[in-house]
């Protein structure tokens, strides 16, 4: 992936979320409320940055990517 969504600012928000939350799963996090409204708007501005994230897998892929940098960046 060549877009480094990670300093994006939903992805910075969704760090402070999950953060905040004490949820110890993100990917628990990223499937209710707050967790999952960051996500969303995380998708968005892929799709901005030119990722087509249409395809299942390849959402599937980013939501990994997503989840692995929460638990590693932000726990």
């Amino acid at each position: 992936m060549s877009w480094e969504f990670t300093e994006d600012a939903a992805f910075l928000a969704l760090c402070d979320a999950y953060k905040e939350s004490g949820e110890p799963s993100a990917m628990e996090f990223l499937a209710h409320g707050e967790g999952a409204f960051h996500f969303q708007e995380l998708t968005q501005n892929a799709a901005g940055e030119g990722l087509d994230l249409s395809d299942s897998s390849d959402l599937e892929e980013f939501q990994q990517e997503v989840i692995d940098s929460l638990e590693e960046m932000c726990s």
